[in-house]
């Protein structure tokens, strides 16, 4: 009889294990499935702003000023997939493949707007924030926060955030263009030249004085 006990107790919690990572499975698969339906919708939103760009030669710079083509959905984007990737490991294929993704839609991004600023004459400040994964670097996660922070300060930034060691060529290329090397964090300007290592959130304010040319919001807490 005790063996019978032991082999019914076995089978319960192999079943509970069992149920327990059958859900887990499937909020995993539910939260890629959404960061997936998000970075669709972006997709479609830039590739109509830069098909209307070529088509007519024109656009509406007053639709632009007042809803920028980085819209909130990136900002929702860069969010979610953090999560993600902080709850299935950085090296998940489909993480990886993900972030592949949402890369090259911020690259995308990042282009059109400049094209956008010159035919609208607008100054917007970009960020290029280049970070790793690889080893534990604090000041990576640290410098994040500060951005996060200036980011629900200023809607008007734009901070596009890199994985530095991510093999795609489309990336590679945008840090061998501003010359970023692999001492990070690094932050890119406005296109000047990179600057290295964790800054504080004063440090950082004095490094981007067209801050003062941006509209303030109340951060988020």
């Amino acid at each position: 009889m005790n063996w019978q006990k032991y082999f019914l107790a076995f089978i319960i919690t192999v079943a509970i294990f069992a149920t327990a990572f059958y859900i887990a499975a499937r909020i995993d698969d539910r939260r890629i499935a959404d960061v997936r339906a998000i970075q669709q919708n972006l997709a479609l939103d830039i590739l109509s702003t830069e098909t209307q760009f070529d088509l007519l030669g024109e656009i509406d710079c007053d639709l632009i000023s007042e809803n920028p083509v980085l819209s909130n959905e990136l900002n929702s984007l860069a969010s979610r997939l953090a999560y993600t990737e902080e709850n299935l490991g950085s090296d998940n294929l489909e993480v990886v493949a993900l972030k592949k993704q949402y890369s090259l839609l911020e690259i995308k991004d990042y282009l059109l707007m400049q094209r956008v600023s010159q035919k609208c004459g607008l100054k917007p400040v970009f960020i290029l924030y280049f970070y790793t994964n690889v080893g534990d670097c604090m000041d990576c996660r640290r410098a994040g926060e500060v951005l996060t922070y200036l980011r629900q300060t200023y809607p008007a930034l734009r901070v596009y955030s890199f994985d530095y060691h991510l093999e795609l060529g489309a990336l590679q290329t945008l840090v061998g263009l501003r010359r970023v090397k692999p001492d990070l964090p690094a932050f890119v300007i406005n296109n000047r030249a990179p600057v290295y290592g964790f800054k504080t959130l004063e440090e950082m304010q004095k490094l981007i004085p067209e801050l003062k040319t941006l509209a303030t919001s109340t951060p988020k807490t």
